[in-house]
């Protein structure tokens, strides 16, 4: 085991440089970096004085000398196989460096707008599971009948159905016309004057339309599973020996299919778990103006703020490669029968 854990964690060196060089080279090629930016801000500047009447030296264009110094705030300074090992030895630090636009390290801007992104990602997971797991148990007990038949089209239509898509129909139809709940934000703008419970209540409020949208298509694939692993374990030869003994169906089903069949769901929880602290839904949290890591991340590609991109993109990475392990070690910590040599 110990050796196994030494080449799981071995491999994820290159798979880290692996996904940072490939990100890395593709920046090389955006049009329209920082300092590009920067200098159509300034362009843009110039052109609302002169509009004004004002003299601005701006319409003159940028100085060299300013030129290379914001070259050399931003980095560029450098050829890109230098500022490629500098970013790996502050990366190897865990230091992710700090954002062009905002004048804050990525840390402080990840601490920032991950409790928006916990918030609709714990509830996305507990409300998904709780829904999935017995549901599937439901349709695997009912196989064949009505009720799984009815069960499998609505779960199916639901997982069809886009996030977004959901969210805007709900926006419209609960938001907008019916108006029952909040259009934007997690909060109220006076959820600083409210009591505890008027806060949670106001939340709650908030929180309802945006975790709708996510849990509608995030349980389908949870409940297939489970049925498929209840009806793989009720068809095998020793639940028809227990049946045989005189157990009652209950019983069968509760004491021994019961944990053989929840393996892929229980090895897959650590990913799931960990995954809804990190999964910003960019598309949801900008819909309703949710100021998470989603939306962070699809400010920074926009703005070109590289250190911000490249930084969450490392940190994630990192996350997502250890909890694969954390969910491969569960088979074994739930079926000692599995052997990793």
């Amino acid at each position: 085991m110990f050796a196994y854990i030494l080449k799981r964690l071995l491999l994820m060196i290159p798979t880290l440089f692996g996904v940072l060089l490939l990100t890395f080279l593709v920046i090389q090629f955006v049009p329209g970096g920082p300092v590009e930016q920067y200098l159509a801000e300034a362009k843009a500047g110039s052109r609302g004085a002169e509009g004004a009447g004002m003299a601005y030296r701006g319409a003159q264009g940028i100085d060299p000398k300013r030129l290379d110094e914001i070259k050399a705030l931003y980095g560029f300074d450098k050829p890109p196989a230098e500022r490629f090992v500098q970013m790996l030895g502050q990366f190897a630090r865990f230091d992710l460096g700090n954002s062009f636009f905002q004048n804050k390290s990525v840390w402080q801007l990840i601490k920032d707008k991950l409790p928006v992104s916990i918030s609709l990602g714990l509830w996305t997971f507990f409300i998904s599971y709780l829904i999935a797991v017995p549901l599937g148990i439901a349709k695997a007990v009912r196989a064949g009948s009505r009720f799984d038949l009815l069960s499998t089209i609505i779960v199916l239509v639901g997982y069809a159905i886009p996030g977004f898509v959901l969210g805007v129909a709900l926006l419209v139809i609960f938001g907008g016309q019916l108006q029952m709940f909040p259009l934007r934000g997690l909060t109220s703008s006076s959820w600083e004057d409210m009591g505890w419970a008027a806060r949670v209540v106001d939340y709650l409020w908030h929180i309802t339309l945006p975790v709708t949208a996510m849990v509608a298509g995030s349980f389908a694939v949870t409940a297939m599973l489970t049925k498929n692993a209840f009806l793989e374990e009720i068809r095998k030869q020793y639940v028809v020996t227990a049946k045989a003994k005189g157990l009652s169906e209950r019983q069968v089903l509760w004491r021994h299919v019961f944990r053989n069949a929840l393996l892929p769901i229980v090895t897959g929880f650590p990913a799931a778990f960990i995954g809804a602290f990190f999964t910003g839904a960019l598309l949801i949290e900008t819909l309703f103006s949710l100021d998470g890591l989603g939306l962070l991340s699809y400010e920074s590609v926009i703005r070109r703020d590289y250190p911000v991109v490249l930084g969450t993109l490392y940190l994630f990475t990192l996350i997502g490669l250890l909890t694969k392990l954390v969910s491969d070690l569960c088979y074994v910590w739930v079926d000692p029968r599995v052997k990793f040599d």
